[in-house]
């Protein structure tokens, strides 16, 4: 059923053009401003989670070294990044799933710039929280990627050493939460997310 739901959000994302810049469609919401960050890829607002699909920020109590030697906790870097990508880019969401307890609402965020260079461009919110090494591609807990488009982006990032991808000592989040899920015995050929 969930993918019925992407499939419909990749559809919506795919034809949403400048007619998204010009005036929102039916379906396409704002990050609201009162808005309460979780994650770097979750927040929420009355009641209810959003978390962007396929995308997984780093975990929060885990650290790295930055470059002048000082210890940072890694899901506070993924947080501020995402805060600072919808202060900035004003994207519209579409909602590509749900899970009712606790009330989650999988969506897809992207933004088209009305001036400066972007103009007119379409700039995937998920795309550029990993482009810019500051999230990365939610991974099945068989090892697939959620949304094969973010693992593409993910090595892009990962190439160039972007954001926390230059930190050697960074925490990979999803290697942390594979070996949690291996610990804990789930089954390693299942497909849903691992978050």
């Amino acid at each position: 059923m969930a993918r019925c739901f992407v499939a419909a959000a990749m559809s919506a994302i795919l034809g949403v053009g400048t007619a998204l810049a010009q005036s929102p469609s039916p379906g396409w919401f704002p990050v609201p401003a009162n808005a309460v960050y979780e994650t770097g890829d979750s927040w929420s607002d009355a009641g209810a989670t959003y978390r962007l699909y396929g995308v997984q920020s780093c975990l929060r109590g885990t650290s790295f070294t930055n470059a002048h030697g000082l210890k940072r906790d890694c899901g506070e870097a993924s947080l501020a990044m995402l805060a600072a990508l919808i202060r900035d880019l004003r994207p519209l969401c579409y909602s590509a799933a749900e899970i009712p307890k606790p009330k989650t609402i999988f969506v897809f965020c992207v933004a088209v710039p009305t001036e400066g260079a972007g103009k007119g461009s379409r700039i995937d919110l998920g795309t550029a929280l990993i482009a810019t090494g500051f999230a990365f591609a939610a991974l099945t807990p068989n090892g697939r990627p959620v949304h094969v488009p973010y693992l593409a982006a993910e090595r892009v990032a990962q190439n160039s050493r972007a954001g926390l991808w230059s930190f050697p000592d960074f925490p990979d989040p999803n290697a942390i939460i594979r070996h949690a899920l291996r610990s804990e015995g789930h089954a390693s050929t299942s497909d849903q997310p691992t978050h």
